[in-house]
């Protein structure tokens, strides 16, 4: 079964409802176990741009925010149904999120 690998940056006032965002779309399901996902925190900078209508921050002004960087996996077939799910709870108007296609293993 091919696995993706998820990865998002959130503020810490929002990580819990965006991994139950996740876990409920069916990210981070591991054999038996489900909702299973790993954080650390740091320190996201950014500057909105004009047009820019930040949940944090001020259009032309540095920023910088502690997040916590949630990483799951999930099986490929629930890849779009997962970053819907982040992308619907997820504070910002752009979020930072990488995703990769995992090897087999």
């Amino acid at each position: 079964m091919s696995q993706h690998k998820i990865v998002v940056y959130v503020p810490l006032t929002n990580t819990d409802s965006v991994r139950e965002a996740i876990g409920t779309a069916g990210g981070g399901k591991l054999g038996k176990y489900s909702f299973c996902s790993f954080s650390t925190r740091g320190i996201g900078r950014f500057k909105p741009e004009e047009g820019a209508h930040p949940h944090i921050g001020t259009v032309g002004e540095l920023e910088q925010v502690e997040e916590e960087r949630i990483e799951v996996t999930c099986d490929s077939r629930v890849v779009g149904n997962v970053l819907a799910a982040i992308k619907r709870v997820h504070p910002y108007e752009e979020v930072a999120m990488d995703v990769w296609q995992l090897e087999s293993y």
